[in-house]
């Protein structure tokens, strides 16, 4: 089974947009092990889009088209795949009332323009998981569709360019009818370990061994995803006959990559730096305070952002200037970016907010020096039951990525002192 991915939008051409959507798509058809063999990125344009849907099916069994779904003049994908495939567009009742539904659950009238939504072309069939108003459509190549899955040699797939309406789509039917028609019984799954603090040259050596078990005797497969400030991310992929062995396989290769990383798993899947330290916070019922000067509210934002972080979060302080940071947290006279005044700013935000834990940060991010230090210096601390750890570090990056790395490194000293604490 050969699949192609092609995505639709003149935005994507300019660069106004990151084409997120083939990577994802093409990551799920790996995982579920279907041949991806090309992507390819074409604009709003009627005779360029059959050049490259039509040149797509040639080469492949399966096409899907990603953009282009939508109710306005430039959403021609069905306009484009109806031509190419030598039929007309028919409009389903169906959907027209299901796209007034939503609009009237929005309580807003629904313009005609989305009318065209409602057009499918003659022999394709609609998705059922439609969280928008714009259908998905199977169009099977030289066969007709039926209730029970078509058998045509080809087919090609239409989703919208909304990233979470195609996911559902993506999930819930395109990757079944392409199993099946692949006839692929076995069961692939992956996990992904989240590391910070090592390189993906230093813990691919530290695996060698591992990786060369795995060629030898078999097991989860291993592969390395640098994602920036989210750190390193072991992916481990098992494919066997049944969701048990595939499970066993993916914690077996779990805990041989553990042993030889050690701490510097901090998560699995989805779960992010903040999610684990909130979570260790909650198991031993403490609270915890952020005093932030260079990041300037950031740590909070990030904590924020985790469902239920009022659970161990009270608050942040952000004490930009000297000034407040003397006043409030007790920062004493001299250098602001030294180790007395973060030790002071960690101390000062359990104090003021009530809390057990707490995490500061104070430095220079650029791109100008300050106190005679240069941009990149940070000075990090955590300060757990009244005892504070201070570390400095000397970044060299810009001024976005020194914030960004600061947050989730000191993040990362608060789980480490979270998982000893909790040892011990």
């Amino acid at each position: 089974m050969r699949c192609e991915i092609v995505a639709v939008g003149t935005e994507l051409l300019l660069g106004q947009i990151v084409d997120t959507n083939s990577a994802w798509i093409g990551e799920q058809l790996a995982l579920a092990g279907i041949d991806c063999h090309r992507h390819t990125a074409v604009g709003d344009n009627r005779d360029r889009m059959l050049a490259a849907m039509g040149e797509a099916l040639e080469r492949s069994d399966a096409v899907i088209v990603t953009g282009g779904l939508g109710p306005t003049q430039d959403d021609i994908t069905r306009d484009v795949i109806a031509e190419l495939l030598g039929v007309g567009l028919v409009r389903d009742e169906s959907l027209v009332a299901r796209i007034e539904a939503v609009f009237g659950g929005r309580g807003r009238p629904m313009p005609a323009n989305n009318l065209r939504q409602a057009d499918v072309p003659v022999g394709a069939r609609t998705i059922d998981q439609m969280p928008g108003t714009a259908p998905g459509l199977v169009c099977p190549v030289g066969a007709v569709s039926s209730a029970d899955g078509d058998d045509s040699p080809k087919v090609m797939y239409a989703v919208p360019g909304v990233p979470w309406e195609m996911h559902q789509m993506v999930e819930g039917t395109i990757l079944p009818d392409l199993k099946r028609r692949a006839g692929i019984s076995s069961v692939i799954r992956s996990r992904t370990l989240r590391t910070w603090g090592r390189s993906e040259s230093g813990l691919a050596e530290d695996l060698a061994d591992e990786i060369d078990r795995i060629d030898r005797d078999g097991g989860a497969t291993i592969a390395f995803l640098a994602s920036g400030m989210e750190g390193l991310k072991v992916r481990l992929t098992a494919k066997a006959a049944t969701d048990a062995e595939v499970d066993a396989l993916l914690a077996d290769g779990e805990a041989r990559v553990r042993a030889v990383a050690g701490p510097i798993v901090f998560g699995v899947d989805d779960q992010t730096m903040e999610s684990v330290v909130l979570d260790l916070l909650v198991d031993q019922g403490l609270r915890l305070a952020t005093a932030e000067s260079l990041t300037g509210g950031m740590i909070g934002t990030r904590l924020t952002e985790v469902p239920g972080s009022s659970r161990a979060f009270v608050g942040s302080i952000v004490a930009y200037d000297g000034g407040v940071k003397r006043s409030l947290l007790g920062v004493p006279d001299g250098p602001v970016v030294s180790e007395e005044a973060v030790v002071a700013m960690a101390l000062g935000a359990c104090e003021q907010l009530g809390a057990e834990v707490s995490v500061a940060v104070t430095g220079v991010a650029g791109p100008d020096p300050q106190e005679g230090q240069e941009p990149g210096t940070v000075w990090m601390a955590t300060c757990v039951d009244g005892e504070v750890e201070a570390v400095r570090t000397r970044w060299p990056f810009d001024r976005t990525r020194i914030r960004q790395f600061t947050v989730i490194t000191v993040l990362d000293a608060l789980r480490q002192r979270l998982l000893a604490r909790q040892v011990g």
